[in-house]
This record gives structure tokens, C-alpha cells and sequence, in this order.
């Protein structure tokens, strides 16, 4: 099995993953009555604006203390400062997400102090500031995101009386993936508490008169009560444990934590709806059994095309694993995986995965670029690929189709509202993938059998 992991600095050809403080924007985006200013430069702000809207087709707003070059020579305090006063008179948030740079990491800028000294100076006891360390160079925008979700927990949580409620922490999944996830936990009649919901704040119904900071968003009381739950589901297996909301809950509070992958796939949606199942004591209701039974039926019809798959997956660590899981029990063999963050625990679980599946040559791309990806996906002949629409120059330049999952889709519309977890999203995905597998198929096979014949592979008949 391949394993190839290069610095994350050094990769510059179509990078597989964004910065770490666009992360945090998304994960601010999820919470009730907040804004997220970006400590950097207006070019930054205005990158993560745009990259975001393009994808949930959303008015995006993120502030920006439009730091300069006086003030990366003398520091950007009064430039912040400046921006945290007109974000509070133009939004009036409740919580506001105070996100850094790589100029303003790289200049050594105390945020902390900043955002404290900010609060004193103005008397602002009622306006909650969360500041996270997200410098662009750091890490990709999957671990900028886990961790503005641990510190917006750190920021609001606080100690409480024991309830039955579950917190449920979900990665950058669609707004569509999430309402999923919010019916599932309703039809197994959970009290729970999911962090961060972005599925009405970035998937927001029309209305008038247009609202700066829409409805929605886990809301700040009940993100103070997970302290007091009685468990955390954590969708993040490939999680470390330095950014984990999930373990800072269970290490300062005594909230005990499962990890589970992303419900996508059979077997990945009954371990989730199982957990459930345990931790609420309730049997899953019929429903969801008559799901589980259409996607076991769907799998039926889709077997004999999917032998032929040999696909590549990229995007981020979480979504990987459960889109590799998700291809390996409906017979489709990955030849490719890849993330542009570090592999950590994700290296691990698919060399796992892969060697029991029999797939002993599949590489494992790590802090990679899409110059890489082509390359290993042309030399192990990859028949389709997975992943963000970043993967458009597989298909321009390799002529490998995409199905498009995950974050960004900017070369398509409805990117979120794609539905593919639990068992009714999984056989949305599959049918995707199968009917990607078909096309392919057919708009190649008279190119195939031609070929066969003329490179002498194949001789016509009466041996000609």
C-alpha cells in the first residue's frame, strides 16, 4: 500500500484544501446570532467571502480589520479595534469570532488580550468574543474548523446539572446532510444538541425584508448546557485530539465521548443509529428500517455495475473515510485517497479498511495537491473520481468523470443541498455514482473495443 505525505508549505498546483480560518468561518456560521471578523488583511476576507457563497449560492458576510502595511509594521490593534466597533453597529451579533491571518500570526498579534482589553475599554458585558489562532499556514481549513468549534465550547459551555440531552458535533457536511442527521435524531426521539447548524444560516429560505444575520444556529443556551449531557456523539474518527470539541468536553467535564464516522453507508449509518439506539433506549422506529431495507435494496441494483469502479476520493480527512467505507461495501475499489491536510488518524484507518478489503496497492495521498492526485490517479487508471469540484481538472485533463461531493462545489449549483448520509442520502450518493459509472461506460465503449482491436489485444473473428 502507498503512502505519500509532503509538507502542506510546499504544495502550490491546485491545492486539495483552503486555510485554516475559512474553516472557522463556516463553523461560526452554524451558531446563533454570530459574526466572524477576519485579523488580516481585506484581501483574505474577501477570498473567504466569495469562496464560501459560490458554493451554499448565500450572501456571505465575514468582517475585516483590513490590516496594512503601518499596521503589520506597528501592529494591527487599533486597526482590529476599529473593525470589532463597526461589526457590532452594523450586525449587532451576539457572539463575535475574532479569526487571524497569516500576517497577523506572523507579526505576533496577542488576540487574547486584544479581544479582553476591547471589552473592558467599551463596557460590552453582554457581547461574547471568541478568538481562534487560525493562521493560513498552519493547518487546512478542516482543522481551522474543529477547532473554532472546541473553542466556541470553551468560550460558552458551562458547568450544569446532568440532563439526558446528547451533543451531536458534525463536520463541514451540507446544510441538507445536517436536517438528515436532525430527522434521524427526532425519529429516535433524542434530546439533542447539534454543533455547529449551519442548515438554515447557509441554506436560508428567501424572505423579505433580507436579514444581515439570518435566523438560526445552534443557540448560545444550549451550547452552555452541553457540559451537562450525557454524552457527545462526535462525527470526527480522523480527528486529533489537540482540536476535538468532543474530548475537551469529555476531559474537562466528564462528558463521555464516542466517535463514529460520518453516517454515510451502510455500516457507517447503523453504527450511528445503534449509538443512538443505546444511548436513549429507544428501538428504531419502522420508518427508519423501511429506509435501511430501500438502501440494502439499492445496493441490489447497482452491484453488478459497480465492479467496474476503480475510483479516486479526495477532500477532507472525515469525509474521505466515510466516502471510502461507503465505495469498499458496494464493490467499488479506491485507488486513490486523498486529503490536503495531514493524514494523522486517517492514514491509519484506511490502511486498515483497504488491506481487509483486498486493496493492498491503493495509494494514500497526504498535505497533497491536485498535481499528485492526477498523477497517481492516471498511472492506477482511476475510472471515476469523488470529491469537491476542485476535481474538475481530473476530467478536463485525465477524462476521469466527478461526482461532486463536498466543499467547495463552485462549478455547480445546489452543492448545499446534496444529500448523502444516513440510509436515504446513501442510496442518493450511490445512484450518483453508479449512474457516473454508466455514462462513462457508454459514452466509452465503442472507443474501448476499437482500441482493443487495433493495439492487438483482441483478434477480430476468423483471426484476421
Amino acid at each position: 500500500m502507498g503512502i505519500e505525505q509532503t509538507h502542506y508549505q510546499s504544495v502550490n498546483e491546485n491545492q486539495c484544501g483552503m486555510c485554516m480560518p475559512l474553516g472557522a468561518i463556516l463553523a461560526f456560521k452554524g451558531v446563533e446570532g454570530s459574526m466572524a471578523i477576519i485579523h488580516g488583511s481585506q484581501g483574505c476576507s474577501t477570498y473567504m467571502r466569495r469562496h464560501i457563497a459560490e458554493h451554499f449560492n448565500e450572501p456571505i458576510d465575514v468582517a475585516s480589520s483590513s490590516l496594512n502595511e503601518k499596521g503589520t509594521i506597528y501592529g494591527g490593534e487599533a486597526s482590529l479595534k476599529k473593525g470589532l466597533d463597526n461589526s457590532i453597529k452594523i450586525y449587532n451579533p451576539k457572539v463575535v469570532g475574532v479569526l487571524t491571518t497569516c500576517l497577523a500570526e506572523t507579526i505576533g498579534e496577542d488576540i487574547d488580550r486584544i479581544a479582553a482589553d476591547y471589552l473592558e475599554e467599551r463596557g460590552l458585558e453582554g457581547l461574547l468574543v471568541v478568538t481562534v489562532s487560525t493562521p493560513g499556514y498552519g493547518y487546512t481549513h478542516f482543522e481551522g474548523y474543529f477547532l473554532a468549534v472546541k473553542r466556541i465550547i470553551a468560550a460558552l459551555v458551562r458547568k450544569t446539572v446532568k440532563h439526558k440531552g446528547i451533543n451531536v458535533i458534525v463536520p463541514n457536511i451540507s446544510p441538507a446532510d445536517i436536517r438528515e442527521i436532525k430527522r434521524i435524531l427526532k425519529m429516535m426521539k433524542a434530546s439533542y444538541i447539534l454543533l455547529p447548524d449551519f442548515s438554515d444560516t447557509l441554506d436560508r429560505a428567501f424572505e423579505r425584508p433580507y436579514r444581515k444575520v439570518p435566523a438560526g444556529g445552534t443557540k448560545l443556551a444550549d451550547i452552555a448546557g452541553m457540559a451537562g449531557a450525557q454524552a457527545t456523539i462526535q462525527m470526527g474518527v480522523t480527528v486529533d485530539e489537540a482540536i476535538s470539541p468532543g474530548k475537551y468536553l469529555e476531559t474537562e467535564f466528564g462528558v463521555p465521548l464516542y466517535n463514529v464516522p460520518v453516517p454515510i453507508g451502510l455500516e457507517n449509518t447503523d453504527l450511528f443509529i445503534n449509538l443512538l439506539k443505546q444511548l436513549t433506549g429507544n428501538m428504531v422506529p419502522g420508518e427508519l428500517e423501511r429506509e435501511r431495507g430501500r438502501l440494502l435494496d439499492c445496493m441490489i441494483d447497482s452491484h453488478k455495475h459497480n465492479a467496474q469502479g476503480k475510483c479516486v476520493i479526495f477532500g477532507e480527512q472525515e469525509n474521505v473515510y466515510a466516502i471510502a467505507c461507503t465505495c469498499l461495501e458496494n464493490g467499488i475499489t479506491p485507488v486513490v485517497t486523498a486529503t490536503g491536510g495531514r493524514g494523522g488518524k486517517l492514514t491509519g484507518l484506511l490502511k486498515a479498511r483497504l488491506a481487509d478489503a483486498g486493496c493492498g496497492n491503493a495509494q494514500i495521498l497526504c498535505e497533497t495537491d491536485f498535481s499528485r492526485i492526477r498523477e497517481k490517479s492516471r498511472k492506477w487508471e482511476a475510472n471515476i473520481a469523488i470529491g469537491h469540484s476542485g476535481g474538475r481538472y481530473l476530467t478536463e485533463r485525465e477524462g476521469i468523470p466527478l461526482v461532486r461531493y463536498g466543499f467547495p462545489i463552485h462549478d455547480r449549483v445546489g452543492g448545499q443541498r446534496l444529500l448523502s448520509v444516513g440510509y436515504t442520502g446513501t442510496a442518493m450518493l450511490l445512484d450518483r455514482i453508479t449512474n457516473t459509472l454508466l455514462e462513462n461506460k457508454y459514452k466509452n465503449y465503442r472507443k474501448n473495443i476499437y482500441r482493443q482491436f487495433y493495439d492487438g489485444t483482441l483478434k477480430p473473428a476468423g483471426g484476421c
